[in-house]
């Protein structure tokens, strides 16, 4: 992945700082000739500035549907933590909530299910989540619960139970699991369109 890709993502809090880390780990472990540092530090002040604009141009993208989204009616952030892109995101991707029949249907269209061979209380640390579905959904989903989870009290504590159940990538997968029980934290809200109201305890 390039580092602009990954700056789209939202990865570089700091690209100065790592900017300049980068060009003293070149320095140090390449020992470099003379005559390529200066065109390897240009290359790198060249990447960095594309990245501060690319930070810049998020800041009024997302400033633009913050004020959008005040337009519609939005239940989801009344949900600490998730904010107005990432329910932006879920509710353009979702469209009418009516047309799933229920959470499970919605978890599907996102992608966030497990292969059929699993019973109703299955354990997920051992399957895999279906290869099909609204990526990109899936996507917004996932980033906001792995926000929401830092405040919202139940999530927080499945999310920890799933950390500690799973032996491999335990975050991937806890994160999957909790942000199937969001799917249906949304889904709730957006079909009966009433804010939410956190358990007792958060």
């Amino acid at each position: 992945m390039t580092l602009s890709a990954k700056k789209v993502r939202g990865r570089f809090d700091n690209p100065d700082e790592i900017a300049a880390t980068l060009q003293k780990a070149a320095r140090s472990s390449y020992r470099l000739p003379k005559t390529v540092t200066h065109s390897v530090n240009q290359v790198l002040a060249v990447s960095f500035s594309a990245i501060k604009a690319y930070k810049e141009q998020l800041k009024i993208f997302d400033k633009a549907i913050e004020e959008q989204i005040k337009l519609i009616p939005n239940p989801l952030t009344s949900i600490k933590g998730i904010g107005p892109v990432y329910s932006a995101g879920i509710i353009a991707e979702i469209g009418d909530i009516h047309r799933f029949k229920d959470h499970a249907a919605l978890a599907k269209f996102a992608g966030i299910s497990w292969t059929k061979h699993q019973s109703g209380n299955f354990t997920a640390s051992n399957t895999k989540l279906i290869k099909f579905g609204n990526r990109y959904l899936r996507y917004y989903f996932m980033e906001a619960t792995n926000k929401v989870r830092l405040h919202d009290h139940e999530l927080k504590r499945f999310y920890e139970l799933k950390y500690s159940q799973t032996p491999k990538t335990a975050h991937k997968r806890a994160l999957a699991l909790t942000a199937r029980k969001f799917v249906r934290l949304v889904y709730a809200l957006l079909h009966s369109n009433r804010l939410y109201i956190p358990p007792k305890g958060d």
